[in-house]
């Protein structure tokens, strides 16, 4: 059996902290390695360092082997495309964001794989109807959806046909349906190979098989095959962590409805530049009401929060906004996509002083929030790309609670984050949103979130309100 990656005590460190404590790793051809772990775990600065793609200001020791040898940063860099392929997080990192879908995917087959253009063409058509794009191979990557762009990134990442492909949290923001399509792709395209996958989706990993790694703080807690430590896990971290699947969580009581309505939708039509996505909407949300939003990637889900803040014009019918008090910065969104709400130009402790000076807000309510939301104060320090996926979107919910909105937007707020912080967030925000009476409008792709924690919930494949 082949090895193909093999790390001897690598670490990661800071001037002052150890990110990553001393680690060894081996992968094996046909043999899949998936690690799982809470958010900001080092998970993702393990991937990074494989790849050659570890931060400057971090200092890496510790020996690196891919396919038998050592190699330093730029060595690593050499492997790109060919032999190994790097499946990043955020997919709106790995896709140009003026080209077109078809493209992103046609330019690796032609300038990777040496196809020609028209060759490269039909390849890339084939592997984007795969994944349910055919119609969107014209549109560029801000007009996807998430779930969209990150099946996307997928097909561009593996259609150079490297042997070795290393993916961080390849089916986030994904449906069921989906994110098991992608996990059978990942599995197709490494066969012959080798697939490290980082996840904080404990299906994922069961589908996935072959050996796991659970990681805590920075240092691997328990691993094993697959099998062994999902059934009979050992260390009471993993065991916390297959418990906070939202599956087992109790059914929050559903709220009784607030005489005062915030918003009024009458025959509402959603969409983009024209295009109709749902149809004929009808509802009245009162205060302190969660309303959850399922259905397919690219039904319209975000459109609707979009619409429903006025981000968006609708197609057809009415949103009236009946919450005369509140003020425009009280009508907030959450993101899907974290790092498309931040600059990377400052720290994020210059973003918080500008929110608190440009709304006059009370400071001292920071740092007892951070702790709601397990955010280490040294945090604050560092830009909105030196943070986990996970560390920026539980910013992204500090910041709109400090905000104390009336209609909150989470989009897919919890798709960064592993079972326990994500249960933790989602309590917390129903919570506030109950204490607050603020209506939180939540959408998911996980239906037993959804079922547990809404008073109502919308179905847009066929608009019914439940």
């Amino acid at each position: 059996m082949t090895l193909l990656i093999e790390l001897n005590n690598l670490s990661i460190n800071t001037n002052t902290i150890q990110l990553l404590q001393p680690l060894s790793l081996k992968l094996y051809q046909d043999k899949p390695v998936t690690i799982l772990g809470q958010t900001g775990s080092g998970k993702s600065l393990l991937v990074q360092a494989i790849v050659g793609l570890l931060p400057k200001d971090l200092q890496q020791q510790g020996e690196v082997k891919v396919f038998g040898e050592n190699h330093n940063q730029q060595s690593l860099m050499a492997l790109w495309g060919k032999k190994v392929a790097m499946l990043p997080q955020e997919p709106w990192l790995a896709l140009d964001p003026i080209m077109p879908a078809y493209q992103q995917v046609s330019e690796v087959y032609q300038y990777v794989q040496g196809f020609n253009e028209e060759v490269a063409f039909n390849h890339a058509m084939k592997d984007i109807d795969k994944v349910g794009l055919t119609d969107s191979a014209l549109k560029r990557p801000g007009q996807l959806s998430g779930g969209m762009a990150q099946r996307l990134a997928v097909m561009a990442a593996t259609a150079g046909g490297a042997k070795l492909v290393l993916a961080d949290e390849p089916t986030k923001g994904l449906d069921i349906s989906r994110r098991d399509d992608i996990i059978q792709l990942l599995l197709n395209s490494a066969k012959g190979g080798g697939l490290l996958t980082i996840t904080h989706d404990i299906e994922v990993a069961r589908q996935i098989g072959g050996n796991i790694l659970v990681m805590k703080e920075g240092a691997i807690v328990e691993q094993g095959t697959t099998e062994q430590v999902l059934k009979a896990p050992q260390d009471p971290y993993t065991q916390s962590l297959i418990n906070a699947d939202p599956r087992h969580w109790f059914k929050h009581k559903k709220a009784i409805v607030n005489s005062t309505a915030v918003l009024r939708i009458k025959g509402l039509s959603i969409g983009r530049k024209g295009k109709s996505l749902s149809n004929d909407i009808n509802m009245s949300i009162h205060a302190g009401e969660v309303i959850g939003v399922v259905g397919d990637s690219g039904c319209g889900k975000s459109t609707l929060g979009d619409t429903l803040l006025g981000l968006l014009a609708p197609i057809a019918g009415q949103v009236q906004k009946l919450s005369n008090e509140a003020q425009p910065h009280q009508w907030l969104k959450l993101f899907q996509d974290p790092p498309a709400a931040f600059t990377n130009s400052v720290t994020l402790s210059i973003l918080l002083d500008d929110l608190v000076k440009l709304h006059n807000l009370d400071s001292t309510r920071i740092a007892p929030l951070m702790k709601k939301l397990k955010l280490a104060p040294g945090l604050l320090e560092r830009k909105s790309t030196e943070v986990s996926g996970g560390e920026l979107q539980r910013f992204a919910i500090l910041r709109a609670l400090m905000l104390d909105p009336v209609f909150l937007f989470a989009d897919e707020p919890t798709s960064r984050l592993d079972p326990i912080t994500a249960k933790e967030v989602i309590d917390l925000l129903v919570d506030l949103s109950k204490a607050q009476e603020c209506v939180l409008l939540l959408v998911s792709h996980d239906p037993h979130l959804i079922e547990k924690r809404c008073d109502k919930v919308l179905r847009l494949s066929n608009n019914v309100l439940i």
